[in-house]
């Protein structure tokens, strides 16, 4: 696929957590699909299916009373098909880092969000984990 693609996926994924970052509901729900099924799974929660269920998650985490910074690191994008693309990636969010799947469908030409799961590493793993800095695929 072409690095333009590639890109454009990467920027979504970066508006992804910078909604969460920055606790606006507005923006995280433009990122997720509106005619495709949608689901999600948060550390340690059951899975989330339906645009309804998911929205009323992240209504909860953006409004709640913790603000914790969530930054991406090392995403790297894997294609599946023209219109499907895979975003895997650590997460840091405070001292704990995760690992995550961000999964993106075009709908009315835009990528959107279709699922999202994130969950902790093995100690061992994340004591040894190399991802010092956020970088993007070059």
């Amino acid at each position: 696929m072409s690095r333009a693609r590639q890109s454009d996926v990467l920027i979504r994924n970066e508006a992804f957590y910078n909604a969460f970052s920055t606790r606006d509901l507005e923006a995280m729900e433009t990122l997720w699909a509106g005619e495709m099924h949608v689901s999600c799974i948060h550390p340690g929660a059951p899975p989330l299916f339906g645009r309804d269920a998911v929205m009323e998650s992240w209504a909860r985490i953006l409004s709640g009373p913790v603000q914790t910074s969530l930054q991406c690191l090392e995403p790297k994008v894997h294609f599946l098909s023209q219109d499907l693309a895979l975003v895997v990636c650590y997460e840091r969010l405070g001292a704990e880092t995760l690992a995550a799947t961000n999964i993106f469908a075009l709908e009315a030409s835009d990528w959107v969000l279709v699922h999202h799961q994130a969950g902790p590493l093995a100690s061992e793993i994340a004591a040894h984990a190399d991802v010092p800095s956020p970088r993007l695929l070059q």
